[in-house]
């Protein structure tokens, strides 16, 4: 007797869905990002639409992904739609910028978050790069010594977000002191919305993770839209609220020039006691977001090590600790390089995300194309959610996503040259892959 197919079942509701796409977007970005969208728009009306626009280009984009996670449901993700749909190198490619530099970069960003916060607790001597790398480093390693120890932090990161944005939400409109009159606007200001903009989608960064709950959300067809509409509605109106605030208590001047944005409302409302306690809030959210970025990544990199020969090294797991401890070491080590580069570049954070900007908006297009390939050449196949005006959604979404991969090329520096040049390494790793594999194929 055939043993029957396990399949998810439906066991999320409307509310869980909604719950779960703001959990996974709302992260330390809006603690950090909204000093450098203000350096870069010059004027509130600006500001705002950047985040207005963020929100709208999020949108259309989860929709995209909502029918291809419907229609094509694998744990492969990405890396399973781009394959079927221009082929394995395309695959493989993706698979080699997450391992070296969209799933790095990412750790390497967080932790400089990390770092700007926690130094503002700490004797001078730790400066933001040097907590920085040793989050990395101790993260690494405690997940490197098994499973159990490298999850702990992960059951404080959604209380301490959430408690943390209340506080400087409230802070900036209820207690900071009025500001004085804004003074002429410098010449500087405004240098680059293409550049606001590749921080606004950072911090709306994680949508498309919601796609992957349509095989268990009750009444999928029907309850995936709402999820995508009210997730993304609130985490826009959200980012707006604390947008407001951090404009009131500080005005886009000030908050242009500063590091820790949160903990300077924080600073001008309250005084130390409540700069020091939103750090401590935030520095714990961003550990939590670090050690949850290390400890994903290294099972997508033991994967590419199962797939294909050339990284073999990666697919060994290790029994006693029950973890990838090849996969989790190489990636400690490429973002902790990674933070050495942000601090020769002397900006940590803005390097990272110039980093990793070309690379993930390169893939995002390709994934919004492999839609359109997908229609085309299986249209046998059943899609229980189908993007809404079709084709001009998608193609919306893909315009968006070539503008956002020109912005992250134009206005950026050497991080963004540093992850284009990684990139292209693989291509030659691929080379060297299908050589292997040919003359194993030969010999067998």
């Amino acid at each position: 007797m055939q043993k029957e197919a396990v399949v998810p079942q439906k066991t999320l509701s409307l509310v869980d869905g909604v719950a779960l796409i703001i959990g996974v977007v709302v992260g330390t970005g809006i603690f950090k990002t909204p000093s450098l969208v203000a350096a870069n728009t010059g004027s509130d009306g600006a500001f705002f639409f950047a985040w207005a626009l963020g929100g709208i280009i999020s949108l259309i984009g989860a929709l995209c992904y909502a029918e291809l996670a419907t229609a094509y449901p694998h744990s492969g993700g990405d890396y399973h739609y781009l394959t079927r749909g221009f082929g394995q190198n395309v695959g493989f490619l993706f698979g080699w910028a997450r391992m070296t530099v969209i799933q790095p970069g990412s750790i390497a960003l967080l932790a400089f978050v990390f770092g700007d916060y926690v130094s503002q607790l700490l004797p001078s001597a730790f400066s933001a790069p040097v907590c920085a790398f040793m989050a990395v480093i101790a993260l690494t390693f405690t997940n490197v010594m098994g499973t159990q120890k490298g999850t702990w932090t992960q059951k404080v990161l959604t209380a301490a977000k959430v408690i943390g944005l209340f506080f400087v939400c409230l802070a900036g409109l209820a207690f900071a002191p009025p500001l004085p009159p804004p003074a002429a606007a410098s010449s500087a200001t405004g240098a680059s919305f293409g550049l606001a903009m590749v921080f606004v989608l950072l911090t709306f960064g994680g949508w498309n993770e919601a796609a992957y709950i349509s095989a268990e959300l009750h009444e999928g067809r029907r309850n995936m839209i709402r999820v995508l509409l009210w997730g993304l509605g609130a985490i826009t109106f959200l980012y707006l609220f604390a947008g407001f605030a951090y404009v009131k208590g500080l005005g886009l001047s000030a908050m242009s020039r500063s590091d820790v944005v949160a903990a300077d409302l924080m600073r001008r409302s309250f005084g130390e006691g409540g700069a020091m306690i939103v750090s401590i809030l935030i520095a714990i959210t961003a550990l939590g977001a670090i050690n949850g970025c290390i400890f994903t990544g290294a099972r997508t990199n033991y994967a590419i090590g199962r797939d294909f020969e050339l990284f073999s090294f990666l697919g060994r797991w290790r029994e006693r600790t029950n973890v990838p401890a090849n996969a989790l070491l190489l990636q400690g080590t490429i973002a902790s390089g990674l933070v050495l580069l942000g601090t020769l570049t002397r900006k940590g954070f803005e390097t990272m995300v110039e980093f990793t900007a070309p690379v993930f908006w390169l893939f995002f297009l390709l994934t919004g194309l492999a839609l359109f390939a997908l229609r085309a050449r299986e249209p046998g196949v059943a899609r229980p959610f189908k993007v809404p005006w079709y084709p001009f959604t998608p193609l919306l979404f893909c315009i968006s996503c070539g503008y956002m991969l020109w912005s992250s090329l134009v206005y950026t520096g050497i991080g963004a040259a540093a992850g284009v040049v990684l990139l292209f390494a693989g291509a030659i790793f691929l080379a060297v892959a299908r050589s292997r594999q040919k003359r194993v194929d030969g010999a067998g």
